[in-house]
C-alpha cells in the first residue's frame, strides 16, 4: 500500500527504534542522536510498512516480514533498485532516502523512503472533491495513464538498469511462463484458459520497445495529491517491476475501465462514474509516452490472463486453508477474468 497510511502501535522485533537510529546516524539523516518516532502504516500485502520520523523528518520504512518467503528479499532489492533508478526521472515515486542490506541491524533489509502527502483510493474512496465532483474525477483517470506512460519513455539503460530483467523475448515466453505457474498451483479447471493461451500465442506485437515494467499498475498502487485539479502524487508498490513491455502496465490498469468491447465481469472495484471515455486515455497515453497502442486488445488479453492465474494462487491457497477470508471472493474474480479474456479474444481477429 501507499506509503502514508493510517499508523497503528509497532512491533519493535520488526523496528527496534534503537539499532535503526543508530542506523540513520550512519546515514547521516535528520535527527542524529535521536530516537526516532516509529508507527506502523496499513496496508501492504508482500512488506511491512512504518511510518519514521526524526530530527523534523519523515520517512516511511519498508521491511519484508521476519518470515519472508522464498525469493522475498530478492524481489525487494529490486524495488529500492527501480525507485533509485528513478530518482532523476519526471515519474511520481516515493524518493528514495537509504537503504540497508544488513540483516543484523533490524534483522532483514529494509530502505527509506519520504513519506509521500497524499491519499489513495484503497484508503478512502475518491477523496473530496472526487466524490462528488464528477468533472474533477475525469482527471483521475488521465492521472493514472500519465504515470505510465512517463514511465514507459525513461531511458531505462542510462537509468542503470541494465539487467535488471530480461527484455530479450518478453511475449514469446509469457504464456508458457504463467501456464507453468498455474499448473504448480493448480486445483480446478479454468474455463477459457486454453483458448486465451492460443490466441495470446498467435498475437504476439510486431514491435515491442523495452522499458521498465511497473506490473501491477492500478489505482490500487498510486497516491494522489490532496485537492483538485487531479495530480498523481506517487506510483507505489514496485515490487513487480521488471524490464519489459510497458504497454501491459497500461493494459493492467485497464482491465476493469468501462469500454464497448470489453465485458463487464465484476472485476472493477472503484466507481468509474464521471470518468472520461477509455478512447480518451489511449490518446493521452499515445501523446505523453510516444508509444501506439494500436495492439491494446492483445495487452488487455494478456493482463486478465497473467491477473487471473497470479489471483488463482491465492484461492488454491485459500481452499487449503492457508489464506484468509480476505480471498474468498477471488475465486470467482478468477473465472470472471478468464472467461473474459477468452470472449474478447474470440471477438477480436
Amino acid at each position: 500500500m501507499a506509503p502514508g497510511g493510517d499508523a497503528a502501535s509497532v512491533d519493535h522485533a520488526l523496528v527496534d527504534p534503537e539499532r535503526l537510529a543508530r542506523w540513520m546516524d550512519t546515514q547521516q539523516l535528520p535527527g542524529i542522536g535521536e530516537l526516532p518516532t516509529i508507527s506502523r502504516l496499513s496496508g501492504g500485502s508482500q512488506n511491512e510498512l512504518f511510518a519514521v520520523e526524526r530530527g523534523g523528518a519523515e520517512h516511511v520504512l519498508r521491511r519484508p516480514p521476519n518470515v519472508a518467503a522464498q525469493g522475498r528479499y530478492e524481489a525487494f532489492s529490486r524495488e529500492h533498485r527501480v525507485l533509485a533508478a528513478l530518482a532523476d526521472t519526471d515519474v511520481p515515486h516515493p524518493h528514495l532516502h537509504a537503504v540497508c542490506d544488513d540483516v543484523e541491524v533490524l534483522g532483514g533489509p529494509f530502505y527509506l523512503t519520504e513519506r509521500v502527502d497524499g491519499w489513495s483510493p484503497m484508503q478512502v474512496g475518491w477523496a473530496p472533491p472526487f466524490d462528488t465532483d464528477l468533472d474533477a474525477r475525469r482527471g483521475l483517470a488521465i492521472q493514472l495513464v500519465d504515470g505510465i506512460a512517463r514511465l514507459a519513455r525513461v531511458d531505462w539503460k542510462a537509468a542503470g538498469l541494465e539487467g535488471f530483467g530480461r527484455p530479450e523475448g518478453f511475449h514469446d515466453r509469457q504464456v508458457d511462463r504463467w501456464l507453468a505457474f498455474l499448473e504448480r498451483v493448480k486445483t480446478r479447471e479454468l474455463p477459457g484458459i486454453d483458448e486465451t493461451a492460443d490466441w495470446l500465442r498467435g498475437h504476439r506485437p510486431k514491435v515491442y520497445e523495452p522499458g521498465i515494467l511497473h506490473g501491477d499498475y492500478q489505482f490500487a498502487n498510486v497516491m494522489f495529491c490532496h485537492g483538485a485539479p487531479a495530480r498523481l502524487a506517487a506510483i507505489v508498490d514496485w515490487e513487480m517491476a521488471t524490464i519489459g513491455d510497458p504497454l501491459l502496465d497500461l493494459g493492467w490498469a485497464l482491465i476493469s475501465y468501462p469500454a464497448d468491447d470489453q465485458p463487464t465481469d465484476g472485476t472493477a472495484y472503484v466507481d468509474y462514474t464521471g470518468m472520461p471515455p477509455r478512447e480518451e486515455l489511449l490518446a493521452h497515453y499515445e501523446t505523453v509516452s510516444g508509444r501506439s497502442t494500436e495492439d491494446l486488445p492483445y495487452y488487455l488479453i494478456l493482463a486478465r490472463f497473467k491477473l487471473g492465474i497470479v489471483l488463482e494462487q491465492s484461492v488454491a491457497r485459500f481452499a487449503a486453508g492457508e489464506a484468509d477470508d480476505r480471498v474468498a471472493s477471488f475465486a470467482t474474480m478468477v473465472t470472471g477474468l478468464i472467461a473474459g479474456a477468452a470472449e474478447l479474444a474470440e471477438r477480436t481477429p
